[in-house]
Parts: structure tokens; sequence; C-alpha cells
């Protein structure tokens, strides 16, 4: 890298990754962010991260990206918008959340992310990186807001100005220096609490924090036992995920068409009915979802929320 300035090279990442497909990027100096062990830990001892115990092992090593690489000094913080217009055409059928539309979004952020890597690596040999897509212990939020991108919303997702909050998160930790974005500051929610007050169940906390033990998200993918019972009515027929304090927030008011064509919903997932999520055999389970995020949970997993949900709408 003798030859190109510590500027350039740091303008260079974000142009090769909005050329990837990404719709924001931004750079944060690597740092442990020991500010936010209090609120998780306080988090996780109110029991709000459910059965997720992975989520209160070891809080300490999540702060600090030196544990994931070492001599870590750059956090390369990607933003891949997953918002579709194209739905399921079935109204009254069972629901699924955007982000399930498509391909897994880890293995499609994660090939992007291996190419802007080695775009990297051809400019500087020496450079060294670790890609996380919702795959190592990293406050992927927080960094969000580090390489300022956005701020963190009342529902707890982090919301860009420009293109709202559905969007995927992916970051590159890099051991070079690089010039560093300023972290945002500024909190566009202001007095607005839609998203708490729409929220089925009520798990959206006044502190930006979820109650995984109400959240439908949380209670139809990582959790393995019934969904309780007191939740069912609540579902609004979603099996898979939940989209609701997004669909209320302003800042998606102008959400536009994801340009991923991996995200594209399935047409035969797309036009199934009722009976066809009832009748939905193992076999075509494995067939449609063996490379999609719902491929995550087992059949049997599916199957339970399938009947939940249908006793939820009727």
């Amino acid at each position: 890298m003798a030859d190109i300035t510590k500027e350039h090279f740091s303008a260079g990442i974000k142009d090769k990754a909005h050329g990837l497909g990404f719709d924001i990027c931004g750079i944060a100096k690597a740092r442990s962010l020991d500010e936010y062990g209090p609120h998780l830990k306080t988090w996780v001892e109110a029991g709000m991260n459910d059965k997720m115990g992975y989520l209160a092992r070891n809080i300490e090593k999540r702060l600090d990206p030196e544990n994931l690489l070492s001599g870590a000094k750059s956090m390369v913080v990607t933003g891949l918008n997953y918002y579709s217009e194209n739905m399921q055409s079935d109204p009254e059928a069972p629901v699924l959340s955007r982000y399930t539309y498509g391909m897994n979004y880890h293995d499609v952020i994660s090939a992007s992310l291996e190419e802007l890597f080695a775009w990297i690596k051809r400019q500087d040999l020496k450079a060294e990186g670790r890609i996380i897509v919702d795959s190592a212990p990293l406050l992927e939020k927080a960094w969000a807001r580090e390489a300022g991108l956005g701020w963190q919303g009342r529902h707890s997702v982090v919301i860009n100005r420009k293109i709202g909050s559905f969007f995927f998160i992916g970051t590159l930790i890099l051991n070079i220096d690089l010039v560093y974005d300023t972290p945002f500051k500024c909190d566009y929610c202001g007095e607005c609490r839609l998203c708490i007050e729409a929220c089925p169940t009520q798990a959206i906390n006044n502190n930006r924090t979820i109650d995984a033990r109400k959240c439908i998200a949380n209670l139809t993918i990582e959790n393995r036992d019934p969904i309780p019972r007191e939740i069912i009515p609540l579902l609004g027929k979603r099996i898979y995920g939940c989209d609701k304090c997004q669909e209320v927030c302003p800042w998606n008011k102008k959400a536009k068409q994801n340009k991923v064509p991996e995200f594209a919903i399935n047409n035969e997932v797309a036009g199934m009915s009722t009976e066809d999520w009832m009748d939905l055999s193992r076999e075509q389970f494995e067939r449609l979802f063996e490379r999609s995020p719902i491929g995550r949970v087992k059949y049997e997993q599916l199957m339970r929320n399938i009947e939940a949900a249908i006793k939820s709408g009727s």
C-alpha cells in the first residue's frame, strides 16, 4: 500500500463495497465497547434472552473485536437492503418475514464480503481479516452505529436515514489502519412509539431492547419448545419471524425494493395457500427451504408454527 494513501484506500473500500451491491458502508475504529457491557448483563440477568444461552456466555469477549481477530484495527460495516414489495400472494396464508424470501442471507453477504476482502488483499498483501455475518459474538448493531450507518431505533433495529431498517449487517474486521467515520450520535425516533404500540405481544421494552420471551421472531425461530399458549392468539398467522415493528416505522415509508436477485421470493412459496402449508411434506420442505433462512429450523418445528398460526387466525 506504499503508493496509495490511507484516505484513498478507505474511500476505495467503500466504492468497492457499493460496486458489490451493498447499499451502505462505513468504517469504524476497532476498540472494546465496554460501555455496552452493563446493559447486556442487565438484559441477560432479567432473563430476556429466553433460552438463547449463548448470549449469556462470555459477555466481555463480545465487546472486543480483538477476541475475534488478533491485531484488529478497523471494522468495515456494510448494510444490504432486503425489503421486498413482492410478497405472498394469498392474504389468508400463513405469513413469512421478508428476510426469508430468498437465499440464506449469510451466504449471499459472506460471498460479497469475501470479494471485498480479496480486493483489499490485492492492495495490501499484509492485510488480514475476518468476515462476520451473524456468525460470531459481535455487537453488530453497535458497530453499525460506530461506523456512522445509523442509530438503534426503539424496536432495537438499526435505522439508516436513507434506506430505513430493512437491511442486513455484514462486518469485515481488518488488522490495518484506515480513515474512520464519525459514530452516529443522533436519534431520529423522536417521541415516536409506533413500533412499541404495534408489537403484537408487547415484546419491545422502553430502553430499545426486546424481551425475547414474548418476541414472535424468537418464538418461531430460536425457540424449540411449544409456542406459549397465551402467544398463539397474537401470532397473526406468522410462522417464521415478524416484521410488524419495522412495517409501522415511519423511516420505512420510503423503503425500496431490494436489488438482490437472490432475495426474490420463490414463486412456488409465494403462491402457497393455507392448505398448501398444512399439507407441506418433508420432501417439499427440504426442496423449498434448503438454501433459505427457513432451513435453519427443522421440519417438525415449522409444522408446529404452521399449526399455531392457523389457530391464531381462526
